[in-house]
């Protein structure tokens, strides 16, 4: 039976702070095939790469840089004018990121972030960073989607102040250390439910938290802008469920959750000793593995999932 000392996974989620450290490090020799500043940006992906590009477009717009749009890549609005659009895939051999790219090609100059130099997404986009130290032969994605994002941060922090709100993206890799070591209480191990929040570009952490429970290990669990909570999503909370919050919390919050009886979790919620919300998913993913493991099912390779998702043609 898999064990957390060898499941892949776990292998690839303590590695990035070392991974985050050199990326930041090489971040200047990326920067021709990434946005430049003033430019109008839609950022495209599917699954948590497209979670990876909301958090980066509420990022740079509220840095200043532009005007950035995140889609996911089947539903990009064609006939809207851009002056870069930027996709993000894993393996570069996404269906609807290579059609999407071979659909707008001449229209727009295009970019795109992979793991693989090998795939079509190399001569599908016009310019492509190649993170191959990133990549991971687990199905379910972890160090390089945050590995992306945190390539993204450090390009904005080098282009002019980070965003407001957010820390340099060196802290995060410090803090990044600190998230694997923070122990998983019972509280968080024996949840029936959990429910993820974020604010702003942490909205897009809460809900790649989300699908990394729900793809590990099959668990019960929601993503929600924080204000849009009291909105219904209240409704699910009580004794033994969580709500885990990435960023400040709006005022009376934590209280709300007491009052229906949940746990109120929020390792990055502005105190001084508070983790960086990236490195705050950190903690999400490992307790994503441990719950896979101690039900019995194997984050690797979890069921009805594969690395890439290529779609055949119909048959006429």
């Amino acid at each position: 039976m898999t064990t957390f000392e060898t499941c892949r996974t776990s292998i690839e989620i303590e590695s990035q702070p070392a991974v985050w450290q050199r990326t930041v490090e090489s971040v200047s020799g990326h920067a021709p095939a990434l946005p430049r500043r003033g430019e109008r940006v839609a950022v495209v992906g599917c699954g948590t790469s497209w979670f990876m590009a909301h958090a980066y477009a509420r990022l740079r717009e509220a840095a200043g840089h532009g005007e950035t749009d995140a889609f996911a890549a089947s539903e990009f609005p064609h006939g809207r004018r851009y002056d870069r659009i930027l996709a993000i895939s894993r393996s570069g051999t996404t269906t609807e990121v290579l059609d999407l790219l071979g659909r707008v090609r001449g229209t727009a100059p295009t970019s795109a972030i992979t793991a693989d130099p090998d795939t079509p997404v190399m001569t599908a986009a016009d310019a492509v960073v190649v993170l191959d130290f990133a990549d991971e032969e687990s199905v379910v994605q972890t160090r390089f989607a945050t590995t992306v994002l945190v390539l993204l941060r450090a390009h904005l922090e080098a282009e002019g102040a980070p965003p407001p709100g957010t820390g340099p993206v060196a802290g995060a890799v410090r803090d990044a250390r600190r998230a694997l070591d923070v122990p998983l209480g019972p509280e968080l191990t024996g949840a029936e439910q959990v429910t993820f929040l974020g604010t702003g570009w942490t909205y897009g952490l809460a809900q790649e938290a989300a699908l990394k429970m729900r793809e590990a290990a099959g668990a019960w669990t929601e993503a929600y802008p924080a204000m849009e909570y009291r909105h219904g999503p209240i409704s699910v909370t009580g004794p033994g469920r969580v709500t885990w919050l990435f960023g400040a919390a709006p005022q009376g919050l934590a209280d709300d959750v007491a009052r229906v009886g949940g746990h109120f979790v929020s390792a990055s919620g502005g105190t001084g000793d508070g983790l960086d919300p990236l490195a705050d998913l950190v903690i999400a993913q490992r307790l994503a593995v441990h719950l896979a493991l101690t039900s019995g099912q194997n984050p690797d390779t979890p069921r009805n999932l594969t690395r890439s998702v290529i779609l055949q043609d119909s048959p006429a």
